[in-house]
Parts: structure tokens; C-alpha cells; sequence
């Protein structure tokens, strides 16, 4: 497709870098460091990451049952494979379930999509505003729960591997043990009374925040540039990292040296340019960006552009860096079922030097 790659990117770096930094800046909201929470399983620790800017009253009403201890010796008591699993609503103590002593219910607050990796609040038939301790880990995109009872509250989104630990959760047998424990999930259970140890038990508890020790790699703006993976032809990422938002904006396109035929899908990997935004926090040397993805667009052409709705509710991207030319992109796109990871490297080396000043190397 290319006689040179690296001239090719860079002349779309030059004609689009301006605008793209300039529209980013503008649409960027200020976000506060996030804060996360792990769920400690039987199959494994679940890491989800609280969006307090979208649901500051769930939040805060979620950190209220954890810091209270009413999570201890909690269970996921319902699984429906394809659907969700649920807890959050009953703890196990001497050898009998209990229901978790509520707070008063929390106001609603649906704002982001019930897409595959959030959580949300499990509230009462007709009652927006009933939420109290139970949550939810959308397995798909249940983006029907949007419209019901005022929209569920999404107020956390998984991170990491976490999805793969709830699928796992999800693909183990089920019981009916009677009452709201119809499609209860165990584990090594054939018959007679159930055990603790039968049961997915979950301790939940805050991330404490660490501070990058010395000689740690932390993200700042001299990682401000264009990066492409020199064996992916055609593809490359822009960069911009906002310290003072704790903020990272990423652009992710593909491009041809000439239009692709009348008719070509917008899907990563096919013909065609392709074009797809994300905007995170930055945690060090990662961030954690909620992708909006574009399509149908074509440069110098009328075309209408087509993106995602709600903004920023089409999966997730874990931009890592390791120093300041070597980095990691790992995605997850549920829209058009897309995971996998792209190593990239910067399309030139002029910022090396201040991204590593600004290290105190």
C-alpha cells in the first residue's frame, strides 16, 4: 500500500495534529484523579474503576457500604450468563445468608450507557430512586436497561482483566436455592446443604493510591507526538497527555493514499479510513480511556461522519507506557467485537528528550 510508511504518517500528522490537539483540548472535561476498587473473588480479583464525574451520588454511596464493612463476607447471588452477575445485596455469616443493612436509597443518576464492563445500581420495579447496596456487572451490552425505570445507573466500569474473572463467574453451574437466590452460582457443589466455600464470595475494598516510587514511569506531555506500530501498515495513533487535567486524549486512524471503493465498511481492519477517540485518566504509567468510536468519514469528501452514542460509551482502551519511546495499546470494542493490543513506538524522536526531563532522567 505504502512506498514509505513513516512519510506517509507524517504528513497526516502535519495537516491534522493542530486541529486534532485544539478539538481534544475543548471537549476534554476536567477530570479528578480516579479512584478504584477491587473485588476479590474465588476466580479471581475484579479492579473496576468509579466514575465518580458521571455518578458522583452513586459513588459516594457505593465507598459508604465498603468503608461501613457491609460488603465483608458478601456473595454473588445471581448469574445470568449473557446478561449480568449480581451482588452486593447479602453477606454469609455462620453458615446462613443475611441481607446487607441498607442506607437510605440514592437518587438516580443514569448518564452512561449499560454497555459490556460497567457496573450498575440493582434498584426496585417503578423506583428510580431506590438503589441501595446491590450492584450489577453488565456481561454484554444491555443497553436496553438504559430506558427502564429511568435508566440503571452505570457507576463504575471494569479495567484490566476483570471481565475475564466475571466471565468465568458467569460460565459456573447455577442453583435454585429458593426465594431471590433462584440463579445462584457455586462452585464445587453437587448436593446437600451449601458451604461457604460453595459459594463466589467477594471482598470489596478501596485501591489505595501509590505513589510512583523513584525511577518509575509516569505519563506526561512529552509523550505529546504521533506513534505507529512499524509492522501495522497504514494505521497510527495521536497522543496528547493534559497533566494538569490528569488527563490523556488519544486518536486512533487508519489512512489510504487513495479512497477506498464506494461502499467500503468502516471496521478496523477493512479498507477505508477509520477514525476513533478515547479520553482517560492518567494512573501513573497507564490510563484507562472510554473510546468513541467515528465512522463513515472521509477527508475532502461530504460524507456524514457517524459516532458513537452516548460519547464515549463504545468499550475501553489501556494506554501503557514502559518509557518514552515504547508504549501499549490494548482494546476492547464491543460494537464491532474487536479486542486485542497494538506495541507502539513514536513516528519520530524530537520529544524523547523532554518526555525524559520531564522523567528527571
Amino acid at each position: 500500500m505504502f512506498t514509505s510508511q513513516s512519510s506517509s504518517f507524517s504528513r497526516v500528522y502535519r495537516m491534522l495534529t493542530s486541529l486534532l490537539f485544539t478539538s481534544a483540548l475543548l471537549a476534554l472535561p476536567v477530570m479528578a484523579a480516579a479512584k478504584n476498587v477491587l473485588i476479590e473473588t474465588p476466580l479471581g480479583d475484579i479492579e473496576i474503576e468509579l466514575l465518580e464525574a458521571d455518578a458522583p451520588k452513586t459513588v459516594a454511596n457505593f465507598l459508604q457500604y465498603i468503608e461501613t464493612n457491609r460488603y465483608d463476607k458478601s456473595f454473588i447471588h445471581r448469574s445470568a450468563p449473557g446478561f449480568v452477575i449480581q451482588g452486593g445485596g447479602f453477606t454469609y455469616v455462620a453458615g446462613a445468608p443475611s441481607g446487607i443493612p441498607f442506607f437510605d436509597p440514592v437518587e438516580n443518576e443514569f448518564k452512561v450507557s449499560n454497555t459490556r464492563g460497567t457496573l450498575a445500581m440493582a434498584k426496585l420495579g417503578g423506583d428510580p430512586d431506590s438503589a441501595t447496596s446491590q450492584w450489577f456487572i453488565n456481561l454484554e451490552d444491555n443497553t436496553d436497561l438504559d430506558t427502564q425505570n429511568g435508566g440503571f445507573t452505570v457507576f463504575a466500569r471494569v479495567v484490566g482483566n476483570g471481565m475475564e474473572v466475571a466471565d468465568a463467574i458467569a460460565a459456573l453451574p447455577r442453583v435454585d436455592a429458593g426465594g431471590v437466590f433462584s440463579d445462584l452460582p457455586v462452585i464445587d457443589y453437587t448436593s446437600g446443604s451449601l458451604l461457604e466455600e460453595n459459594l463466589v464470595m467477594t471482598a470489596v475494598s478501596e485501591v489505595e493510591d501509590v505513589n510512583p516510587g523513584p525511577g518509575a514511569f509516569v505519563m506526561n506531555a512529552g509523550l505529546n507526538d504521533a506513534w505507529y506500530n512499524p509492522v501495522t501498515d497504514g494505521q497510527g495513533f495521536f497522543i496528547t497527555v493534559f497533566p494538569d487535567l490528569n488527563a490523556v486524549n488519544l486518536a486512533w486512524f487508519t489512512y489510504d493514499t487513495e479512497l477506498p471503493p464506494q461502499g467500503a465498511v468502516s471496521n478496523l481492519g477493512d479498507a477505508g479510513l477509520r477514525w476513533l477517540t478515547a479520553i482517560g485518566t492518567i494512573e501513573g504509567d497507564h490510563a484507562v480511556l472510554n473510546i468513541d468510536l467515528t465512522s463513515n468519514g472521509l477527508f475532502d469528501t461530504t460524507t456524514v461522519v457517524e459516532h458513537t452514542d452516548p460519547v464515549g460509551s463504545d468499550g475501553t482502551i489501556t494506554l501503557t507506557f514502559s518509557d518514552c519511546n515504547s508504549g501499549l495499546v490494548e482494546y476492547d470494542i464491543p460494537s464491532i467485537n474487536r479486542q486485542g493490543s497494538v506495541p507502539i513506538q513514536r513516528i519520530a524522536n524530537d520529544n524523547i528528550v523532554m518526555c525524559e526531563a520531564l522523567l528527571g532522567q
